[in-house]
């Protein structure tokens, strides 16, 4: 199945703020892959298998090569061995891909291997290589997308007030609304709205951070987002809030966008609006 996306490329003029100078539309096709290889993903599959599959198959590629080069016919045999049985396992666990393998070349280098034939091994090797290139090629970074990537729509975050269980996404528009509204009351005299707004901001941060460890079973990357860090920022924000210093206020809320917000959307965001178009009907 290919899903067509439409990229609106409007030119570096539109990021910095200025006139608009270029617009150009191009068209990027992209394949998804078979729906069968889902099952080889969490959550339906725990255990990774696809995966493990093709990181065997990476490091017993590299096998070969050593030593094809080290003309070592022991440890090649081995190698060969385990590519070959992982490379045949492949149309059994995604179907749809058994026509895309290479099975007479995989077959030439284990007749190679048996002869000790390290110059025709090492270009049955090659050749081999070129099925698994065309289709990381074609399906790996959207099959990242798909299965790899958070998928944040199933993720709810708790309200430490009410104790209800906030969808994501509406947690990510609060807190957008929050920091425009800091930045609006500030400029139009409204001190105390801008400073309520402050420390519902650093209410809503603290409970997001209680949602990370759904994935991060370590708190260091936590920590280092959701932090000290972050709660010092805050507190100069508020500051800057209560001493009418808007240039101190500017200041602490373009680091809090930057160091906390943007840090945490340079990893998930890019990567979670791609699945969400690619899987969306």
């Amino acid at each position: 199945m290919i899903r067509t996306l439409f990229i609106a490329v409007f030119g570096l003029g539109l990021l910095a703020g200025l006139p608009l100078q270029v617009q150009a539309e191009d068209e990027v096709s992209l394949s998804l892959p078979p729906a069968s290889l889902g099952q080889w993903y969490k959550p339906r599959n725990k255990r990774q298998v696809w995966l493990h599959t093709m990181f065997g198959m990476r490091r017993a590629m590299q096998a070969i090569s050593d030593y094809i080069a080290l003309e070592d016919a022991k440890h090649l045999r081995k190698w060969t061995g385990r590519l070959a049985e992982a490379y045949r396992s492949i149309p059994k666990m995604v179907p749809e891909w058994k026509d895309e393998l290479d099975l007479d070349q995989l077959q030439r280098l284990e007749q190679a291997v048996q002869r000790v034939d390290y110059a025709e091994a090492g270009d049955a090797q090659r050749k081999l290589g070129h099925s698994c290139n065309a289709c990381h090629r074609e399906y790996q970074a959207v099959a990242r997308a798909i299965y790899r990537s958070p998928d944040f729509s199933q993720v709810r975050v708790e309200d430490s007030e009410s104790l209800e269980e906030v969808p994501y996404r509406k947690v990510m528009q609060r807190l957008s609304t929050l920091v425009n509204r800091v930045k609006i009351a500030s400029e139009d005299g409204r001190k105390a709205t801008a400073r309520d707004s402050v420390d519902a901001l650093g209410r809503w941060l603290d409970d997001l951070s209680g949602s990370c460890s759904a994935c991060h079973r370590d708190p260091a990357p936590v920590e280092r987002v959701l932090g000290q860090t972050m709660r010092a920022r805050l507190d100069r924000i508020g500051k800057a809030v209560d001493a009418g210093d808007r240039k101190a206020l500017g200041r602490g809320v373009a680091e809090l966008a930057v160091e906390t917000c943007a840090r945490c959307h340079g990893v998930h965001r890019t990567l979670y609006d791609l699945r969400r178009v690619i899987v969306s009907p």
